[in-house]
This record gives C-alpha cells, structure tokens and sequence, in this order.
C-alpha cells in the first residue's frame, strides 16, 4: 500500500516501497489538487520562515521592556532557555510536516491525527488559533517597524512629537505595501524573501562587529550576563524573569510558515521541514550574538533604558554608543528587516487563509479560496489579512500596553496551533502516524511530550499581567483577544458551519467508490 512507504521496522529503518507516492498523490489523498506553481526552492522556503521568526523586527521593539522585567539576565539567558524549548517544538512539527507535505499545514494534518468524530472541530479551532497568530504577527511587525520610523524621526527632529495617531497612519501605509507586494507573482517573493535573508544575516553582522568596535566604557562581561532588574511592580523576581521570555518566545514563532509554503516547494516532503528547522537554529543563532553585542553595548543603564524618553530605548544605547550616523545605518537595517519579516507574515498568513477557504471554513470563502490566474496567488486571502490586521492595530492607540498585548496574542495563538496537532501526534495517533522522510525516531514521543509542557506552560504565563498594580490602562487584554476570536469562530462553527464543514478535502471530487475499493488508500489509485 503506498502509505507504507512512511512506515518503519522495529530498528527505525525504511522501508520503501520501489514506487513511493508523489507529491500530488499526497495531495489527492486530502482532496486537493496542484493549483499552484510549484516553483519554490530549499533556499526560498527557508528564506520566509526565518524572515517570520526575523530576530531585528521580534528583539527590537520590546527589548528595553524586556531589560525591566528581567534585566540582561531575562534577556540573554531567557534568550538560550527559549530557543533549545523551541526548537524542540519545531522538531516535532517538522515531523509532521515531512508526513503530510500540503498547504494549510497544522489544520490539515490535524485531519490525519485527530479521531474521525472530532475531525471537524478540532480543525476548525487549529485553523483559527493558527490564521489569528500569523495574521496578528502581521500587526505587531508592522507596528513596531512604525515605532521605529517614529524613533529615526525624533532623533532627526527632537522638536518634532511623533504621537501614536502618526505611527497608527505610518503603519498602514506599511500594511498597504506589504498587500502590493504580496499580491504579485510567487516567483518575485521568492527572490524578495532570499534578499531578506541576506539583508538580516549581514546586517545583524554589520551592528554587532561597528556596535562592539565603536562604543566607548562597554558594559563588563558579569553585568551582561548577570544583571538582574525587577521594574514590574511584582515582588516575585522569578515571575519578573519569567515575564521576560515573552520577547524570545515572540520572535521564535511564524516558522511554520515554511509548511504553509508546500505546495508552492520543490519536494516539500524534504525542504518544509528543513525550512522549518533552519530558521529557528539560525534565528537562535544569530539572536544570541545580536542580544549579547547590544548589551555589552549599554554604558548606563539608568539614563538609557530607565530614563530615556526615546522608544525603542535601543535606538538611545545605539545613539550613545555609535553616534547619530551610525545610528540611523542600524535603524536603516533593522527597520529593512521588520519590513522583510511583516511581507513574509503576509505571504505564510495568506497561504493559510487560502487553505482554510478553499475547504469552506471562512466567511466569503469563494473569494478567498480563489488563485488569480495572472499571478498563481490569492489575492483576495492577502486583503483580507491586510485588512484584519489594520483593524487589530486599533488597540495600539487606546491601551498603553496594547503592543505587548498584540504580541501576547500572536505568541498564545500561534503555540496553541502547534500543541493540538503535536498533542494528537503524542496520544491519538501515537501508533497510527506513518512517517515521512523525516523524522526522530525512539526521541519523538519524549520531546514531543516536552513540547506540549513547553507550549502550556508558556501560553498560560502570557495572559498574564506584566505591571503592578494592575489597572484597566495596562492590564494584559491578550486573553480577552483571544477569547473573543476563537469563542466566536467556535460559536459559529457550532450554529453554523458544522453542517457543512467536514474537515479538508473539498476542491477535488474523487471516485464515489475511492475509499471502498481494495484499489484506493486514503483516495490515491495505487
């Protein structure tokens, strides 16, 4: 049969069958077919997971509230904590990924893992958690590239006041182009998304050599990786610290974004996965030794992070430390990357919304489950990801910790996406999972049980207040967000779409017979 080309002995060897399933047969076995151009390299694939899991636009923006929570402690070594928890997530998703290589990802393998009666609704809540991460990461990418152009303007001006109605209207011009960029051809986003790889690696390299070479009376080694500061209002220390892994954890997500990309990736079965964990090893990387420069680089910590009436406070070390010049090169760089990482939130995003219409799971789904015959894209999924994310940029204007809210949103959404379809790998389909080309063998129950605490665990710790005392201006709205989308995709599907909604599988019409005839497993022809 051909899905025990996935299956392995008791020594965790393949065996292959001389005739293993295409792609497209994968494909089919959903009820799919190949619309789009399967035109996406290794490299390419890649390439958009790390710009989601981009290090400048995720650690830029909250790094001095981080510096408060936690101090340098929370920050460098909350930094390593989240990126071997996370990576470790990902290893379990790119198992996954390797089995069942189809945009959509996490709901479509949901499908496949979940038992047959509770099919439908978890992948409808896998879906929403799933679309309601990427498309909220879209915003607070976007806003804090807003931020950051806020902050170029005022070093350039100090006289001149750049308020939150201005960052508001900058940030929808940023969320306008990104829906241009995206509405064109997969083959140009490639180069875009390759030329975003280059631009993060030798950038972040450029800040930290000129960083560490230009500043004068750096911070000592034991300040950088000892300093602990608790500004929250908590007395509990450890909770402050704990509070400050909401910056690491926030960057290290999106990367399933590669999976979203698979029908548009040259042999998928092999590249998603290897995208998915190429960008979070890259991204830990790189973030450690982008994280350990900037700190080295504080010389005051009072007058530059405490005081400062700057926002980022990176911006004000990078102006103390370099000068005005070099200054604005960084911000240059980093405000490039965040544009980079909120196009390729913009692509993952859609691609998702896409495959989730196309199975009738979203209001107007014949629109946005529509490929544009020019550009081999969904047009319509991209606008209306555009669009929600504006409207959810609302709240920067009324809440002042409203940007570490949306980010709490992105993080829980995007975590809890990953922990059903690795929960159900873990205990329903324990037995039943046939392999694909990758995969981790006798470690894959133990560090998928670990993902699962890892995502719990987190989840719960960022709904919760980051400031005391607690009032209605700063209290952490992340949960009510939450709440409110899925509680109302759920109370949908309840009314609603569970009598049509049924799971994956709706844009081909196989045999009648296909899943009765001895000749058909899961609805290829074998």
């Amino acid at each position: 049969m051909v899905n025990d080309y996935y299956d392995r002995n008791k020594d965790d060897n393949e065996t292959a069958l001389p005739n293993p399933p295409t792609e497209e047969e994968i494909m089919a076995s959903f009820g799919y077919k190949q619309e789009m151009n399967k035109t996406m390299s290794t490299i390419s694939n890649f390439s958009i997971a790390f710009g989601c899991c981009s290090i400048l636009s995720g650690l830029t923006p909250m790094w001095g509230d981080i510096m408060l929570m936690g101090g340098s402690v929370a920050v460098i070594w909350g930094w390593i904590l989240v990126s071997i928890f996370t990576f470790g997530v990902g290893l379990s998703l790119a198992e996954i990924c390797s089995a069942y290589p189809v945009t959509g990802g996490l709901y479509i393998w949901v499908s496949r893992l979940a038992p047959p009666e509770w099919v439908p609704l978890a992948c409808w809540v896998t879906g929403y958690c799933n679309w309601l991460g990427l498309t909220v990461a879209i915003t607070s990418a976007d806003l804090g590239l807003a931020q950051f152009l806020a902050s170029v303007i005022s070093i350039h001006n100090p006289e001149y006041n750049v308020d939150i109605y201005w960052q508001y209207g900058i940030f929808l011009v940023i969320c306008f182009v990104h829906g241009l960029i995206n509405s064109i051809s997969v083959k140009y986003n490639g180069f875009f998304n390759q030329t975003s790889l280059y631009w993060h690696i030798i950038g972040t390299l450029l800040i930290i050599i000129v960083a560490l070479i230009l500043t004068p009376n750096k911070a000592s080694a034991k300040w950088v990786f000892t300093f602990f500061e608790n500004d929250t209002g908590f007395s509990s220390n450890g909770y402050a610290f704990l509070l400050g892994l909401l910056q690491s954890q926030y960057t290290l997500s999106g990367f399933d974004s590669a999976a979203q990309m698979s029908e548009e990736t040259v042999n998928a079965s092999k590249n998603a996965p290897k995208g998915i964990l190429y960008a979070i090893g890259t991204a830990a990387i790189t973030g450690f030794a982008f994280m350990v420069s900037v700190n080295f680089c504080v010389q005051d910590f009072q007058q530059q992070i405490v005081n400062t009436t700057t926002s980022p406070q990176m911006t004000q070390v990078f102006l103390d430390g370099v000068g005005y010049s070099w200054t604005i090169v960084f911000t240059v760089i980093i405000m490039g990357a965040m544009f980079f990482s909120g196009s390729a939130l913009t692509l993952g995003s859609s691609r998702m919304v896409f495959a989730f219409a196309r199975d009738g799971a979203t209001p107007f789904s014949d629109y946005l489950s529509r490929i544009n015959p020019i550009t081999k894209t969904p047009i319509y999924a991209v606008w209306a990801n555009i669009i929600f994310a504006m409207v959810i940029g609302l709240l920067y204007i009324v809440n002042t910790t409203a940007f570490n809210a949306i980010v709490s949103v992105n993080t829980i959404a995007s975590s809890l996406a990953y922990l059903i379809p690795i929960a159900l790998r873990l205990t329903v389909a324990r037995s039943t999972f046939k392999r694909g080309p990758f995969h981790m063998g006798s470690l894959s129950n133990i560090i998928n049980f670990i993902s699962c605490c890892w995502i719990i665990f987190t989840s719960i710790l960022f709904v919760c207040p980051t400031e005391y005392p607690v009032t209605a201006l700063n209290m952490n709205y992340s949960s009510v967000i939450f709440v409110f989308v899925i509680g109302t995709s759920v109370l949908y599907y309840h009314f609603r779409a569970k009598s049509w909604f049924h799971g994956p599988g709706n844009s081909i019409e196989l045999p009648a017979d296909a899943y009765e005839s001895e000749t058909y497993i899961d609805g290829i022809d074998t």
